[in-house]
């Protein structure tokens, strides 16, 4: 697979946990491979700083349990524009860690 994926219309880099982040804000979606080959999410998340939000996620376990295996970050540097394309990820991918209570 690429080291980039196209979620809806934006493109997002393909990464691990174990990966260096950066002190940026952004979008991530914890995501893995279905059976057909394709990236599923499996859960979307916003950052207001990549570096303090992946270290220890609090959802990371529960991700991998449901199928994660990496993580695709884009960089979005307003706060309000992070927010926007988050709800229309969360709308047009419907993961189940967003959609279904814990």
């Amino acid at each position: 697979m690429s080291d980039k994926v196209n979620w809806l219309t934006h493109e997002f880099h393909i990464l691990t946990m174990e990966d260096p982040w950066n002190d940026v804000g952004g979008i991530y979606i914890f995501a893995g491979v279905s059976p057909q080959n394709k990236w599923v999410a499996i859960y979307i998340g916003l950052a207001e700083n990549f570096r303090n939000r992946m270290a220890n996620h609090d959802r990371w376990i529960e991700a991998q349990r449901q199928g994660a295996t990496h993580v695709h970050a884009k960089v979005v540097q307003s706060a309000g524009a992070r927010l926007l394309l988050e709800k229309e990820l969360i709308a047009a991918y419907q993961p189940p860690l967003n959609t279904h209570h814990r």
